[in-house]
């Protein structure tokens, strides 16, 4: 199978990157299966139906979220009726969070794709233990077993609770990503297991920017302590970064991973594919 994992969209900016290029890259990579971050495509912050439904018609199959889940309130009915949402599944048992935190996808080829959501606990959000969530979510659902790809997002600070995780899902799923940090990571690998994996994806966002936010601001709040108003979005060209992934049909397992980069300022990078 051939996948493609882009990290946070941030705001409108990254949903117009995503919609200029995802539908050509989808073409052009013969993409069988597209996962976006998206919790802070809505103005930055959190999700909302339209801006949702804006990103299914680009072309992603699935949506993940995180921290800011629930940053709009209309995420939380309208993700019991979108399957293709999802927020981390490590929420603890007692919130009865809505919605899922795992699901599995049939893509038009006749592939089953497990996506797996997940929050780290280093300088987050205190959530469950994220490596059992996943560790229980893993060994309900083997790879080349029940799916032919599962494919993890960790949404997570810490670069080492990334790895941890990567390692620790490595040989059990095709793909290990990172999200939350907005920066790409030049750390595209395929570990000892043969899964997939890098630190952060990036995001879909203007680079001209404090991680996908205007620069002004939030500079101001690193440099002077004081509070500012509400971070918005940069709003200029926005660059969509993500990973694509290759996988033995036999196994479910990586053999190929590299990173994609299209429009905006870094610079670009869109993996050469044969027929």
């Amino acid at each position: 199978m051939r996948l493609a994992f882009f990290g946070d969209v941030v705001g409108k900016p990254g949903r117009d990157v995503l919609s200029a290029h995802l539908p050509g890259l989808k073409r052009r990579l013969g993409l069988d299966f597209v996962v976006v971050n998206a919790e802070n495509a809505a103005a930055g912050f959190g999700i909302t139906e339209k801006t949702a439904n804006d990103l299914f018609e680009a072309g992603a199959d699935c949506l993940t979220l995180g921290n800011h889940s629930w940053d709009q309130r209309e995420a939380l009915s309208f993700i019991e009726r979108e399957p293709r949402l999802l927020r981390p599944i490590n929420y603890p048992r007692l919130a009865r969070a809505p919605g899922r935190g795992a699901f599995a996808y049939d893509t038009p080829g006749g592939g089953r794709v497990l996506v797996i959501s997940v929050l780290g606990r280093v300088h987050m959000d205190a959530l469950d233990d994220p490596f059992s969530a996943v560790d229980q979510a893993l060994e309900s659902a083997p790879l080349a077993v029940a799916f032919d790809a599962i494919i993890v997002d960790i949404h997570a600070e810490a670069t080492s609770e990334k790895m941890a995780m990567g390692h620790f899902c490595d040989g059990r799923a095709s793909l290990i990503v990172g999200t939350h940090t907005h920066v790409p990571t030049a750390d595209a690998q395929i570990l000892p297991g043969g899964s997939a994996y890098q630190t952060d994806a990036g995001a879909c966002a203007d680079y001209d920017s404090v991680i996908g936010m205007q620069k002004a601001a939030a500079t101001q709040r690193f440099s002077t302590r004081l509070p500012t108003d509400r971070l918005t979005p940069a709003t200029g060209p926005a660059t969509a970064c993500g990973v694509f992934v290759e996988t033995d049909p036999k196994t479910g397992l990586a053999v190929r991973i590299e990173p994609i980069r299209v429009g905006g300022r870094l610079k670009p990078h869109v993996p050469e594919v044969g027929v």
